[in-house]
């Protein structure tokens, strides 16, 4: 029975890996321009992409493999769940998490430079003209990867060699949970411990920002960014107002013809109106033509259309995530108050809460829902990637920054390749803090031991466990602080919440300023959402030329009832008539110039 349980759990973890490639080679696929694809980039992206969404998505597996070694209807441990055989699980966790952990890594800091610095090698010229060999290209990307090949090896061995925390005092390490983090590391643990340590911190800071940003503009984005026009209509009402432009500059130019003193007063303002016009009508016809897809794949224009169908859903979708993300950034906060005030070693161990002083809704969701395998599962999920998908509006809006000077801007079917590597790097850090906000912030009983119950009543004999039949109020959750004999048999913390906690406790400058930064995505979250909420954002996924002007785009936005028509157009992909009101208008000029 335990080897069948078990085995559901990694099939369960494998059905989500190849939903997870998917959503990684769709969101590459997707934002890559299509001109300046590249093979290489695209497989280091969503292998990277993979590689990071795999490592946060294994909390649940985790969670659901030491739990269930244990009854927690009775508070005690199964039959088969000996010691050795939680030790068992618990290795096989490790070995994964370390895996994952250094890939990531790896991936980060050594792997995604070199694709960087190999495209920019690139010399298509030269590639051409045969002066540029594999061989040289891989040298020169080589050189410049060196610096970042020397920042993995000085942080490894700086984490080998740094003594860990000296000060213990009101740290309560006498604790038993407390004693087997510290007691468990060698020096290669450790010298991941601090790698990993550092990642996590650098990549809250940026999670504190985009992922916050993101968070607050996602939903109010899907609620205002519906068109009142569809891209087919506009495409088609567009091309003819561009020819009516064009016409009429050709009569002025053909009426003035062989005049020696150029075109009258009137004239020259009319052809310099009409240019200006013309000017705008290219720029929204590339518009509408990037909006229907339009030399893109068949997956963006696919996509494209999937859009339009549930187009009427973004309302509703919108609403429900601002709920959503209202709700998690509630429960962070109430997290977040009870550990600074009530923590039991404050920041000598990154402020573990022993007991939940102010009640956590989401964490008793996690928790009632881990007794049900997989239904935790598919809610953390959908959370996971409510958080991912954040982080990538949080870039799209915001862009690749150095202080305050743009370097790349993110856009879907526009993202060049340099762009999508560096932001697959903040990815991958904010994904490292994403991994620890959920686990520390958003369900921190769940992410620590699930639905783990021990029966606290004394022992009938040494070897036997309590019985609690009678005494269903001695059921207590599991918790670091529990300090009986029968919790310390009973109750195993998850392989995540153990990594965590140790680098906390070793480094605690990472666990002060991880968790010190928390209360910076939620003052950023806030104040973006209230912003959101009077100001239209200029997020828009079909906006693909910065330099339409702002009346154009309020010109694509009407009244909520002509919504519908434009999502049927762009769902058929037939535009409607064209309007007279351009003929109308363009007759109106005509008649003028006659009078």
């Amino acid at each position: 029975m335990a080897l069948i349980q078990s085995t559901l759990i990694w099939v369960v973890y494998a059905v989500v890996l190849v939903l997870v490639v998917a959503i990684a080679s769709l969101f590459v696929y997707l934002y890559q321009a299509p001109k300046e694809r590249s093979a290489t980039v695209t497989i280091v992206s969503i292998f990277t992409l993979t590689s990071l969404l795999a490592t946060v998505l294994l909390l649940p597996v985790d969670v659901a493999l030491v739990s269930s070694t244990t009854s927690s209807k009775h508070g005690i441990r199964k039959d088969w769940a000996t010691q050795n055989r939680v030790d068992d699980i618990k290795l096989t966790l490790r070995i994964v998490y370390y895996t994952l952990f250094s890939l990531d890594a790896i991936l980060c800091l050594v792997v995604v430079p070199f694709t960087y610095f190999w495209h920019e090698e690139y010399d298509d010229v030269a590639s051409e003209e045969g002066q540029q060999t594999i061989g040289s290209r891989f040298w020169g990307a080589f050189r410049y990867t060196i610096a970042f090949i020397a920042l993995v090896i000085i942080i490894f061995l700086v984490g080998f060699f740094v003594p860990i925390a000296k000060d213990r005092k009101g740290g309560h390490y006498d604790l038993d949970f407390f004693k087997h983090i510290i007691e468990d590391q060698n020096h290669g643990e450790r010298a991941l411990t601090f790698a990993l340590g550092l990642l996590i911190t650098v990549g809250t800071l940026i999670y504190a920002l985009y992922t916050a940003a993101g968070f607050a503009l996602l939903p109010v984005a899907l609620i205002k960014s519906a068109p009142a026009i569809s891209a087919p209509t506009l495409g088609a009402n567009t091309a003819s107002e561009l020819e009516q432009n064009r016409e009429r500059q050709r009569q002025l130019e053909m009426r003035n013809e062989g005049r020696e003193d150029g075109l009258p007063a009137k004239d020259r303002r009319e052809l310099d109106a009409l240019v200006r016009e013309e000017r705008t009508l290219v720029r929204r016809e590339r518009l509408a033509a990037e909006a229907s897809g339009e030399g893109h794949g068949w997956l963006l224009k696919a996509w494209t259309k999937t859009e339009a169908v549930f187009r009427p859903l973004k309302l509703l979708g919108g609403i429900l995530l601002m709920l959503v993300a209202i709700f998690v950034w509630v429960c962070m906060l109430l997290t977040f108050i009870d550990k600074a005030k009530n923590s039991i070693c404050k920041s000598h161990c990154g402020y573990v809460l022993g007991h939940n002083k102010i009640f956590n809704p989401m964490n008793w969701i996690f928790v009632k829902s881990a007794k049900i395998f997989p239904i935790d599962y598919v809610i953390f999920l959908l959370l996971v990637l409510f958080f991912f998908f954040s982080s990538v509006v949080g870039m799209a809006s915001i862009g690749i920054r150095f202080l305050w000077l743009k370097i790349f801007q993110i856009r879907k079917g526009r993202t060049s390749p340099q762009a999508l590597l560096l932001a697959t790097i903040l990815l991958t850090l904010m994904a490292l803090a994403i991994q620890y906000s959920v686990a520390m912030l958003v369900a921190p009983q769940y992410a620590h031991f699930g639905p783990q119950t021990f029966c606290d009543r004394p022992l009938r004999h040494p070897d036997d466990q309590p019985d609690c039949t009678n005494h269903t109020k001695a059921i207590k959750p599991c918790s670091e602080v529990s300090t009986s004999q029968a919790a310390a048999n009973v109750c195993t913390a998850s392989v995540l919440s153990t990594f965590i906690d140790s680098i906390t406790i070793d480094f605690s400058f990472f666990g002060d300023v991880t968790f010190w930064a928390q209360i910076a995505f939620l003052a950023v979250y806030l104040i973006i959402f209230v912003l959101s909420l009077f100001r239209t954002p200029k997020l828009d996924a079909y906006q693909l030329d910065q330099d339409l002007e702002e009346d154009e785009e309020e010109g694509l936005l009407a009244s909520t009832g002509r919504r519908f028509g434009a999502t049927w157009q762009d769902i058929t992909g037939r535009a409607r008539k064209p309007t007279g009101g351009a003929v109308r208008g363009r007759e109106t000029i005509d008649r003028d110039d006659e009078e």
